[in-house]
């Protein structure tokens, strides 16, 4: 073979390999790419653990339907211990090394802090807080909630006294926290607004031990119900079990995260009858159809946690709001898929919510009053959905 006809082979030969190589190439599938700040470790770890097996959950699952528009979601969550400044170092650890499109922030004061480097990343976040201050698309344009800002939560409270019992005296006990203070001016405007009577306010540490003094407040005031914010579990059984030794016929009412099952099987016997607001069905709860829920259930044998349902509602609505981008021709940046997500309306999530939602702002003001039956060992709605506007 003359030498030319050597070189012509070898090209031919060059070329065959260069184009294997760019259609192995794009036939590699794409990546969406979930990147989570997680307190797997400190005080939320309770909640932490359970929201990253959730994650973790949603993303085989979605994974073994075919992806998103194709493409194959990855997760990468790293523990923070609750603590901002770890917080903020595993979200710059995460994003250096993969090109991340969503991520989940495990704090307020995290979702603060981080809201510039989003946009100069244009990554979209959603996280753990219902902070009334995130609740809004001006400041925080590329984060979201997971339901309901905490005023909106209180507010959905004041809306279920005031049908039960118009006119009603309420008191508001609150930790001396950032956290315990966000609903207090609006809960006080709402109450006058439905024609309720806010008896006083009560303030405490988050977990104090010692409520002798603002038991004692309680019980001059009587309240008709009590609204506790800002505390996951103490001091709110002692409060509970003080107004029954004292005779008083307070309802007392909590948020979200005072509400998983895990959270009233402590409280034992002061659980009983204790109400809250709830955005998203109890594992256990059957009362409408809920496709999402029942593989929820297959999964898992035992009780999963809210934060654990939260994991997989993050992961559904990520889905939603990534495959309608996708389709529309657009690229998964944080600013596109923020005009995907402000253009959605009655967004289907396989009946963790109880009826389609939809974004007022950065929240979903969704949520169902639901009541401790300790004998039956599970909360059971005593309201239908309710939908602030």
């Amino acid at each position: 073979m003359s030498g030319y006809k050597q070189i012509a082979v070898l090209l031919v030969l060059l070329g065959m390999l260069f184009s294997g190589v760019v259609v192995a190439e794009e036939e590699k599938p794409k990546e969406i790419v979930l990147g989570a700040s997680v307190p797997m470790t400190g005080p939320f770890a309770f909640a932490g653990i359970q929201l990253n097996a959730g994650l973790n959950d949603f993303v085989d699952w979605v994974n073994e339907q075919g992806g998103i528009e194709g493409h194959r979601v990855r997760y990468i969550g790293e523990d923070t211990g609750y603590q901002t400044d770890q917080s903020v170092a595993v979200f710059r650890r995460i994003t250096s090394r993969a090109d991340v499109n969503f991520y989940f922030g495990d704090s307020t004061a995290f979702q603060q802090t981080i809201n510039r480097e989003l946009e100069r990343r244009d990554i979209l976040l959603t996280g753990a807080s219902f902070a009334s201050e995130l609740n809004d698309p001006e400041r925080y344009p590329l984060q979201f909630m997971l339901g309901p800002d905490y005023s909106e939560q209180v507010g959905m409270l004041l809306e279920y006294i005031a049908e039960e019992t118009p006119g009603a005296s309420v008191m508001l006990i609150h930790s001396d926290t950032e956290f315990g203070r966000d609903p207090i001016r609006a809960a006080r405007e709402r109450a006058e607004a439905l024609g309720l009577e806010i008896a006083g306010t009560i303030v405490t540490p988050p977990g104090a031990s010692d409520i002798s003094a603002e038991a004692l407040k309680l019980r001059r005031a009587g309240p008709d119900y009590a609204i506790f914010h800002g505390y996951v579990l103490s001091p709110i059984p002692e409060f509970i079990r003080r107004a029954r030794q004292m005779r008083l016929e307070t309802k007392f009412m909590g948020t979200f995260y005072t509400m998983d099952q895990t959270m009233i099987d402590e409280m034992g016997e002061a659980a009983e009858g204790f109400m809250g607001v709830m955005p998203y069905r109890y594992f256990y709860d059957e009362s409408g159809p809920a496709p999402i829920m029942d593989v929820i259930r297959e999964i898992n044998d035992e009780y999963r946690t809210n934060t654990y349902v939260q994991g997989w509602l993050t992961g559904l609505l990520m889905k939603t709001i990534a495959g309608e981008t996708l389709r529309a021709g657009k690229a998964l940046t944080g600013s596109n898929m923020r005009e995907t997500l402000d253009s959605l309306e009655d967004i289907d999530t396989g009946g963790i919510f109880g009826q389609p939602v939809n974004f007022r702002g950065n929240s979903i003001p969704l949520g169902r009053i639901y009541r401790a039956d300790v004998e039956a060992g599970r909360m059971v709605p005593v309201s239908d959905w309710i939908e602030l506007e």
